[in-house]
């Protein structure tokens, strides 16, 4: 009763910022969430053969279900949702339905206005029921990709090391290799060679994991283009390193970034995307930033957050500009949202 109290309580706040009811469908293709997300969802999925022989699931997350929704009827863009999704979940005898309340802001191009709405509405809904000793934690993986990008290295290695960031174990890996200057082998590299020409007779548009085969032609081509010898790993990884390691109050994150821009010999605006979180500080909150946060979830390309209460997560979320291409679009197309975590408050 109490939790049903409380979530009353958040979508009322919801209403009062804006924010539409959506009622995404509970039955959905499971084999166009695989196609367009990777095989990575299916062991979660919760999935039956319909008569006609098409694999349907029961909506895996609210999120992606919305997402689809969205794409489908085109919704409104400022939406809330409140209902259960389906999946399983490492842990024995773990729970299959997960309650799930939350907000997304999808389609508009007011990127820095839209994830402060986001969030302060979060924050509304915190002290609307009440929630003590508030904290956020922030990172930015838009941040991390400005450095990639800004580095001089090869860029079949900037491919790399942005794609996997979101892998930790994986991603050390590559730091040592590129270290080490231990590149893929002679094998490896014949190899996507004759892939990149069997693919070109392939139907451009079609989808694979999210991705069209023009877009992986492009990638391959490019990694066959590159140079094969590099010799300023070592320099670059513990640039990485550095940077990573930052972790500060949000008032003081100008003065890191530019710190570690001069220590580095790194140009000062490599991190002109840093807008979105020095806008944050209008929230007049205890808001620490960590440049390592962020990369437990794959489809988030900008801000990220968690917000507390004392020790306890209480709501989580940011910014997806990509997840609804690997949906379907034609194009990425903006899109930032979050979570409450119902089992904390």
């Amino acid at each position: 009763m109490k939790s049903k109290k409380l979530s009353e309580a958040i979508i009322k706040t919801f209403k009062s910022n804006g924010f539409v009811l959506s009622e995404p469908d509970v039955l959905l293709d499971s084999d166009y969430i695989i196609e367009r997300s990777g095989e990575k969802f299916r062991s979660s999925m919760l999935t039956f053969d319909k008569e006609d022989g098409k694999t349907m699931c029961l909506r895996p997350d609210l999120t992606v279900a919305s997402c689809i929704s969205f794409l489908q009827n085109k919704s409104s863009s400022k939406i809330y949702y409140s209902g259960q999704a389906y999946r399983r979940s490492g842990g024995k005898g773990a729970n299959f339905i997960n309650d799930q309340l939350g907000i997304e802001i999808l389609g508009s191009k007011n990127l820095i206005k839209d994830d402060f709405k986001i969030i302060s509405t979060i924050l509304s809904s915190a002290k609307k029921i009440k929630m003590k000793r508030i904290k956020i934690k922030i990172g930015d993986i838009s941040l991390f990709k400005s450095l990639i990008n800004a580095l001089e290295m090869p860029e079949r290695w900037k491919l790399r090391l942005i794609r996997h960031f979101w892998r930790p174990k994986y991603f050390e890996e590559l730091l040592k290799r590129l270290e080490k200057n231990t590149d893929i082998d002679a094998i490896t590299f014949d190899t996507d060679k004759k892939r990149f020409y069997e693919m070109k007779n392939l139907d451009q548009d079609r989808v694979i994991a999210g991705r069209s085969i023009s877009e992986i032609l492009k990638r391959f081509d490019k990694k066959i283009k590159d140079p094969r010898s590099f010799a300023n790993g070592k320099r670059i990884v513990k640039i990485i390193k550095t940077f990573l390691k930052i972790n500060c109050k949000l008032s003081k994150l100008d003065d890191e970034l530019l710190n570690f821009a001069k220590k580095n010999n790194l140009k000062e605006n490599i991190f002109k995307n840093f807008k979105s979180i020095r806008n944050l500080k209008r929230l007049n909150q205890d808001i620490n930033f960590v440049a390592n946060f962020g990369r437990d979830v794959e489809y988030y390309t900008g801000i990220v957050f968690e917000v507390f209460s004392g020790s306890k997560e209480i709501a989580s979320g940011g910014r997806y500009d990509d997840l609804l291409k690997s949906l379907g679009a034609k194009k990425s197309i903006p899109a930032v949202g979050a979570a409450i975590n119902l089992k904390n408050i």
